[in-house]
């Protein structure tokens, strides 16, 4: 409650219609009064919800097997009380489970309220996909029982949730339903299912500790390697545990458990990766996942805690070398007592822009004049080590494009290089990357001009734009007020340093002779003829 209520007025409003919908709501020992408000729903409609009362279960598996021991339809789909569907979600499922002999339909999701729900599955398939693999989608990443069953299969199956999971007991079900599937549809025509995050986290997922979350996993990986022989399609499904599941028990709040728990959870991930971790899998890994996940199994803990504390202060820091490549330099790398391949902390495959773009910072920047030369100086960190020759600030003039001002900024084209550098250039290496320090001339002229790192990794060129939120900028200044130009730099709305320079004065035109009288009369007559003369000039 209240979320329940909204649950059950977005299934009552279902375009397929009460004669069609019949709702089985279990109450698993609510103490909110979510079992009133059931009973409420049941005597105002009662052909269509019929409701359980059990003692609490612990976890959603229990009521959801109470469920379907009650249904009778030809389909079943499942449903949190915190989620809701949109209005024409199960007519859709069903016409579209009626058209294709679908088993199993898949109705794009999204999150509500910061809750995450992979989108992978849906944007792949365009429109709709009335045929899709197991093997061969994302939809390992979509492994919640929020979808339509043909329930003929399930009882064919057998397939029951398994009650001793508090957590993840959903996947164990959707995985044989998958693998058991004569055929899998997904729908990303319309939002189907919109998941929602209790503002108060409630939601068991994000309540669930690190060894029930390791236990859980444990049995889902178990399970489907009963199901799937080794080999790329078990690998296939497994990238998402190792992806995901294990992942996220090795992150920033790791370091902070009790030590015994820690070394639970360490030894419980080793031993999966040395069960189910082949090198082809360990390959598809994001680095940073791949490193941890390779700590725990070598049993590393120091340097476990370690690349997740100075990850958490600088961020992930990445080692060029002499041949293009990145590798993520942490704690365990090339440590002769780990004896770790370098490949296992080589960028493989991914990209690597959100870490350049989420490392690439201003420090420090300042106006330097000589005479009427001024230049801007700045100083600007990297997450890279190693060989940052090509790492160069540069000024590039016009607005900056969306493809490099998002989030990530852009790779290059193959076939374009940056233009060259213009200025002076020192680098420093430090422990959190490499600080580019530059002094860059300012020419007097109308412009609107880029704060960008451009850097060579793995053989292709980066744009990065330059964050200077939060960071002082740099008082505008007059410069060669003779030729009346002034310069200035800020923070546009995304966070990215620019640099303005332009007249000081709008431009110039000549001047009617009205306006010429006007000033003869009102400025004494040096200051009248300067003016004259600069509007001449103009």
């Amino acid at each position: 409650m209240p979320y329940l209520t909204g649950c059950l007025d977005s299934l009552l409003a279902q375009s397929i219609g009460p004669d069609r919908l019949r709702i089985v709501a279990v109450d698993d020992g609510s103490t909110d009064g979510g079992g009133a408000e059931l009973d409420r729903y049941a005597r105002a409609h009662p052909d269509t919800v019929t409701v359980v009362h059990q003692p609490n279960s612990g976890g959603p598996a229990a009521p959801s097997n109470r469920a379907l021991e009650a249904a009778t339809g030809r389909y079943v789909y499942f449903m949190g009380s915190d989620d809701r569907l949109g209005p024409e979600a199960l007519a859709r499922l069903v016409a579209c489970a009626d058209e294709y002999g679908s088993d199993i339909v898949v109705g794009k999701m999204t999150g509500v309220g910061g809750r995450y729900v992979h989108q992978a599955l849906f944007t792949e398939s365009g429109p709709s996909a009335p045929d899709v693999g197991l093997y061969d989608s994302a939809l390992p990443f979509t492994l919640s029982n929020a979808k339509l069953f043909r329930r003929e299969l399930v009882e064919r199956h057998g397939l029951r949730f398994p009650e001793d999971m508090p957590v993840g007991s959903d996947q164990p079900f959707t995985i044989e339903a998958c693998v058991r599937a004569r055929r899998i549809s997904v729908l990303a025509d319309y939002t189907y299912y919109y998941a929602l995050k209790r503002r108060d986290a409630g939601n068991i997922t994000y309540r669930a500790g690190h060894l029930d979350r390791l236990r859980c996993t444990a049995r889902i990986m178990d399970h489907t390697a009963g199901l799937i022989p080794p080999g790329p399609e078990r690998d296939s499904v497994l990238h998402r545990h190792f992806t995901w599941e294990l992942a996220k028990l090795l992150q920033s709040d790791f370091p902070a458990l009790a030590a015994p728990v820690r070394d639970r959870v360490r030894e419980g991930i080793g031993a999966l990766a040395d069960a189910y971790l082949t090198d082809p899998l360990r390959d598809l890994l994001p680095v940073r996942r791949r490193v941890r996940i390779e700590l725990a199994r070598r049993g590393a803990a120091e340097a476990l805690v370690r690349a997740i504390e100075d990850e958490e202060r600088n961020g992930p820091v990445f080692a060029l070398t002499d041949d293009g490549r990145a590798r993520l330099r942490c704690p365990g790398f090339r440590d002769p007592a780990l004896g770790l391949p370098d490949r296992v902390f080589e960028v493989l495959g991914e990209s690597i822009l959100p870490a350049l773009s989420s490392g690439t910072e201003l420090l420090e920047s300042a106006w330097e004049q000589h005479g009427d030369d001024l230049a801007l100086t700045l100083a600007v960190r990297t997450p890279l080590t190693g060989d940052t020759s090509s790492a160069v600030i540069r000024l590039l003039p016009g607005s900056l494009p969306k493809s490099a001002d998002g989030p990530g900024g852009r790779l290059l084209p193959a076939d374009h290089e940056p233009p060259p550098a213009v200025g002076r250039f020192t680098r420093e290496e430090l422990p959190g990357g490499t600080v580019l320090r530059a002094r860059i001339p300012i020419e007097a002229r109308t412009a609107s001009l880029a704060v960008r790192l451009h850097v060579h990794v793995a053989g292709g060129w980066y744009e990065i734009p330059v964050r200077g939120r939060g960071k002082p900028m740099p008082l505008a200044r007059r410069w060669r007020l003779d030729d009346s130009y002034r310069v200035s730099a800020r923070v546009n709305a995304k966070g990215r340093m620019v640099v303005r320079t332009g007249p000081l004065f709008p431009p110039r035109v000549p001047w009617p002779a009205r306006v010429r009288r006007r000033l003869a009369a009102l400025l004494p007559g040096r200051w009248f003829a300067r003016l004259s003369a600069r509007a001449k000039r103009k």
